[in-house]
């Protein structure tokens, strides 16, 4: 029989599976092009894709913790998800009701045992709840003011079960060929496991936040509250009570003297020092995240979310800065290719003259004050269904900076991250010829480099014409423009054979709907459907070629 919890667990299982096969029928749908009333158009499909994102959002709500924060994590994987996704996931706020404070009081019993003793009192009324825990106001025998964040009850049992049956949906989903192409669907499943399951380890927000205080001990105008270790422990976290006005609240600020530019101008170098300086930032700048102290200091609060950027990754975005500053497209492709972001059998033509047009839009003057979202947009649109693999703490990058520009736009309406950067860059974009011994290294690379291929010359014709005589030699040549123009010639022609058949169809059925057998009617219908439909998908190649074609000429 059945337990009460077994058909608890079945009902979820149940559940989960529902949402996913509603999902995957809602992408069958969108992307049948008669499934647009009045006919398809661009404008139609971004609209669709507004609402399946805002439903696949409130889904992941209702399903609950686990899922919440795998919405915020596969918000970081423009390179599986529409771009219309990946904004709306982004915005995703794990704001649920609190528990009840009698599971408080017995989590902290359990959790710091006997140093309960030493805690006053603590505020029933939670100051924020989430899907992970909930924060109390305390005071401790010391006279010390500390917030603890308490983990909720049962949740790892419930993390457990959802992030099973997330890997079984991978194993299922890994097996159809379209949605597995250049896809990992168990190594990301695997890597969500992983990495949520850390994160039910407050010990580990204890030692970023430890981190994250240590990088701006010294810097006068930004706060960050100390760990207290000895009330810590897995299931608890307690940190100084640091109390701060909205930093999206400009009324406020102002109420208490505090001018909103400075504060925008003071976050905006300090997030820059995270990215350039130490490699280690908040990857989550949210509003709810930021407050601003009665002094004008920058508070952050909530280290759940940090991003590291690897040391390789650092060397490679100087790289790419100093590419970009050049305006050099084609080397910041072969920086994109060293860096393992673009395939190195890719057809790179159409890509670069993306990359062309968004180092124009971004670095001409005058620079606009959302610089980071357009260009965000545009790079989840060139990442997504391209041969691209940008890694994780990238888009964390990029979407921290973008979350970071909207907070200092609502405090000064002219802000601008890019102008408030270029100090930081600078040195960067300019090393190369910042120290004497470095540019010399680099001629005598490239002078090594050359001498090797000189050499090397005379072997590979000789093996080249030994190869032509024996008839092992061929010649591939890739034609770009005209291969593009030959495919769409191919596909009109197709799609002309198609529509002459279909239309013959038609006029065959209605002849025969006309005799005295008109049931014969049905066999040219039959014979109709599937050429329906390889017309239908021919019509939507056609359409993005031209589509990817009109973004490249721009």
């Amino acid at each position: 029989m059945f337990s009460f919890n077994s058909l608890k667990k079945a009902k979820r299982v149940l559940r989960i599976w529902y949402t996913l096969i509603s999902l995957i029928f809602f992408l069958w749908w969108d992307s049948r092009v008669w499934t647009y009333i009045n006919g398809y158009s661009k404008s139609k499909r971004i609209y669709r894709q507004h609402l399946r994102a805002k439903w696949i959002t409130n889904q992941l709500i209702n399903l609950g913790s686990a899922f919440i924060k795998l919405g915020q994590l596969l918000s970081a994987r423009p390179d599986i998800l529409p771009a219309e996704w990946v904004l709306k996931l982004s915005e995703l706020q794990d704001k649920v009701p609190p528990f009840h404070f009698d599971n408080v009081q017995k989590i902290l019993k359990n959790q710091i045992k006997g140093k309960c003793k030493e805690i006053i009192s603590i505020e029933k009324e939670p100051l924020g709840a989430a899907s992970l825990a909930q924060v109390h106001k305390a005071t401790l025998i010391n006279g010390r003011e500390v917030v603890f964040k308490v983990q909720r009850p049962g949740l790892e049992e419930i993390f457990r079960l959802d992030l099973d049956v997330m890997q079984q949906v991978a194993k299922v989903v890994q097996k159809h060929p379209t949605w597995s192409r250049g896809r990992d669907w168990i190594g990301i499943a695997k890597e969500c496991k992983r990495v949520l399951l850390r994160e039910l380890d407050f010990r580990i927000e204890a030692q970023y936040a430890a981190r994250f205080r240590q990088q701006f001990l010294d810097d006068k105008n930004v706060l960050v509250p100390q760990v207290i270790w000895g009330f810590s422990s897995k299931r608890v976290l307690c940190l100084d009570y640091l109390p701060g006005i909205k930093i999206n609240d400009p009324i406020a600020l102002k109420k208490e003297g505090i001018d909103p530019t400075s504060i925008a101008q003071i976050g905006a170098d300090n997030y820059v020092k995270q990215l350039v300086e130490y490699g280690f930032f908040h990857a989550d700048p949210h509003p709810g995240n930021l407050a601003v102290s009665k002094h004008g200091k920058l508070i952050y609060y909530d280290f759940g979310m940090m991003g590291l950027i690897s040391p390789r990754i650092r060397e490679r975005i100087s790289s790419m800065i100093k590419m970009a500053a050049l305006g050099n497209a084609a080397g910041l492709v072969k920086e994109f290719q060293s860096a393992g972001l673009l395939s190195l059998n890719a057809e790179i033509g159409p890509v670069r003259r993306l990359i062309r047009v968004m180092l124009k839009e971004a670095l001409t003057p005058p620079f606009s004050s959302n610089i980071i979202e357009k260009l965000s947009g545009d790079i989840y649109d060139l990442v997504y269904g391209k041969p691209f693999r940008v890694p994780v703490e990238l888009i964390f990058v990029i979407r921290a900076l973008s979350t970071f520009e909207g907070v200092g736009r609502k405090l000064d309406p002219s802000f601008n991250l890019i102008s408030i950067a270029k100090p930081y860059l600078s040195p960067i974009m300019s090393s190369n010829n910042s120290n004497p011994n470095e540019l010399i290294n680099e001629i005598g690379r490239q002078v090594g480099e050359i001498g090797s291929r000189a050499v090397g010359i005379p072997r590979r014709l000789d093996e080249s014409l030994e190869r032509l005589e024996q008839g092992d030699l061929q010649l591939q040549i890739r034609m770009g423009e005209s291969d593009r123009q030959l495919r769409r010639m191919i596909n009109a022609q197709q799609a002309m054979g198609q529509s002459i058949l279909l239309g013959c169809l038609g006029i065959s059925s209605a002849i025969l709907a006309a005799t005295n057998k008109p049931l014969f009617s049905i066999f040219p219908i039959i014979f109709a459907c599937p050429l329906g439909l390889s017309w239908i998908k021919i019509q939507i190649k056609m359409r993005q070629e031209a589509r990817i074609e009109k973004i490249s000429n721009r």
